[in-house]
């Protein structure tokens, strides 16, 4: 599958921890198939890919773009 584009990004770094992944599910929901999010945190994302390998399995696209120490940015797509 291509890369798909990037429509939107979606910093958690001001979110309270709790707010965090609700608010990056919201944003992947409203994604089109094809679409991708940017992702920027301030930290590995690895419990959010766990969590997404769970709810969607086969059905998104995941790659670092940026992998900190400080700011790491991921292209979370919609297949």
């Amino acid at each position: 599958m291509a890369e798909s584009a990037i429509v939107a990004e979606v910093d958690v770094r001001p979110l309270p921890a709790p707010q965090k992944h609700p608010a990056i599910f919201t944003a992947y929901a409203s994604l089109n198939p094809g679409q991708s999010m940017l992702l920027i945190n301030d930290h590995e994302p690895r419990p959010l890919y766990y969590q997404f390998l769970i709810e969607l399995p086969d059905q998104f696209e995941w790659e670092y773009l940026e992998t900190g120490p400080e700011v790491w940015q991921v292209r979370i797509g919609k297949k």
